[in-house]
């Protein structure tokens, strides 16, 4: 079992914890990230981007000229790709950018994000989240006590009381918080530090074990 210091919101120190070593303790798969993050910034792309094929442009049926006798080129129609106003030859169409990732490639990528975060000591773990009051600079006060100056992820268990901390974070350009169920490739790896309540890490270990 990985073992972590638990601390409360002010900074100190109330205990330790240990969380699943198969979630927070193996060895980083880098293609399994990659893979997943990759997936999940496919899925976010609309696809919607379309050009007008030769058939697709309006007008054009009428053959500019005769087939023989003038010395130039034969042509059927002004929409013909070499035309001013002539339909896009290869041009890009209405698709989906998602595919397919295993299941198991997923929570592997999952486990190794988490792992890598433990690794490079990156993971702070509190007894809770808990705020009486949803005010901002409240939570100003916590990020200034822990030092976070960057991209912090904080990660709690849907069924903990943590709906003032959320009021009072969600105007924060430089802080995320999502529930073990919303955690996604994306948010973990694109965030400097990662912080977990004690019961959030349990539940992690539970469900991605």
């Amino acid at each position: 079992m990985a073992k972590f210091d638990v601390f409360d919101l002010a900074a100190k120190k109330v205990g330790e914890v240990e969380l699943a070593d198969s979630v927070f303790g193996i060895e980083p798969n880098n293609q399994a990230i990659f893979d997943a993050v990759l997936l999940q910034q496919a899925s976010w792309r609309q696809g919607t981007h379309d050009t007008k094929s030769r058939s697709e442009v309006s007008g054009g049926g009428k053959k500019p000229y005769r087939q023989k006798g003038t010395g130039r080129a034969r042509q059927g129609s002004t929409r013909a790709t070499q035309w001013r106003h002539g339909g896009i030859p290869f041009g890009p169409t209405p698709r989906s950018y998602t595919f397919k990732l295993n299941r198991k490639v997923r929570r592997l990528a999952l486990r190794s994000a988490l792992s890598l975060k433990a690794k490079e000591e990156n993971i702070t773990v509190l007894n809770g989240l808990t705020f009486e009051n949803a005010k901002t600079k409240e939570f100003v006060k916590l990020l200034d006590t822990f030092n976070f100056d960057q991209k912090v992820l904080f990660v709690i268990d849907a069924e903990e009381d943590f709906e003032n901390a959320y009021l009072a974070s969600r105007n924060l350009p430089k802080v995320e918080m999502v529930t073990v169920e919303g955690l996604n490739i994306f948010d973990l790896m694109n965030a400097a530090k990662l912080v977990v309540t004690e019961a959030a890490g349990k539940k992690l270990g539970e469900v991605l074990a």
